[in-house]
């Protein structure tokens, strides 16, 4: 599958990237959605740019723990996870 893909922080002309990413499988409690719309808000933003600083306490110090960022989508479940 296609994704937007952040391997450091900085800025979006910096350190985006579309590729290839491996399918993920849902786990216990999750699903899998087949994305149709997305929007960018404040907290992408700051976990793009990896600031203020004291946010990479909690989402990676010297890169993000997730390379594909956004909560906010729209689309239909693909698989379901147990539970």
């Amino acid at each position: 599958m296609k994704a937007i893909v952040q391997h450091r922080y900085g800025s979006p002309a910096e350190v985006l990237e579309f590729c290839d990413v491996d399918r993920p499988d849902p786990g216990p409690g999750q699903v899998l959605v087949r994305v149709r719309a997305s929007s960018v808000n404040p907290a992408d933003w700051f976990t793009l740019t990896g600031t203020p600083y004291l946010m990479r306490v909690a989402f990676g110090l010297g890169r993000p723990k997730h390379r594909v960022q956004g909560r906010d989508v729209a689309g239909t479940v693909e698989a379901v996870g147990p539970g």
